[in-house]
């Protein structure tokens, strides 16, 4: 099932269950990014000890430090060499809710335990160190109705409404919001 492009998995991964160490959660939000085709991708300009996980195995987890802060999770499919993948934005916690609390004491709300990526896999407990690992993962039995929009934070021309391929139920609270990206500014030496 993974072996197809992200564009294909994405809509897929709707309702399905991750598990994590302790917590599993149902997602409700994705993003597909199609590797060296994809100007929004890491591995758009080639393979990279960063992103030599995205041009693995499908199944595996291309785990990285987003803004220097949070560890993000794409979902690595497509053959062997081609990097595609699908970042994991948001879900809904359907086990460990009290394991989910402790790791994510901030939250006030069970909706906002793993509403975006860096909540979702602190969530999980999912860390850097899980760069090409697996988890367990639970494909729904029919797919999830959904809607697609521009990827969210993605600047430059991966982030514009040319590329719908952010993906979630509509309606559901765990989704997160619609930010469009910023382009970075260096700071001068």
């Amino acid at each position: 099932m993974l072996e197809r492009p992200a564009l294909e998995v994405a809509p897929l991964l709707l309702g399905a269950v991750l598990h994590g160490r302790g917590v599993s959660v149902r997602l409700t939000e994705v993003e597909a990014y199609l590797g060296t085709a994809d100007p929004g991708s890491h591995a758009y300009r080639g393979r990279t000890p960063r992103t030599a996980t995205m041009f693995g195995e499908p199944g595996r987890l291309y785990v990285y430090r987003s803004y220097g802060i949070h560890a993000c999770a794409n979902l690595v499919c497509s053959p062997v060499g081609e990097a595609s993948a699908v970042l994991l934005r948001a879900g809904e916690v359907v086990r460990g809710l009290e394991l989910a609390h402790d790791r994510r004491a901030s939250a006030r709300r069970d909706a906002d335990l793993a509403r975006g990526p860096g909540r979702l896999t602190l969530a999980l407990g999912i860390t850097l160190g899980d760069d090409g690992a697996e988890f367990p993962l639970e494909l729904p039995d029919e797919p999830s109705p959904h809607a697609t929009g521009p990827r969210v934070g993605v600047s430059g021309p991966g982030g514009t409404a040319e590329y719908p391929w952010r993906f979630w139920i509509p309606g559901d609270p765990t989704v997160s919001p619609y930010r469009p990206g910023r382009p970075r500014v260096r700071a001068a030496r």
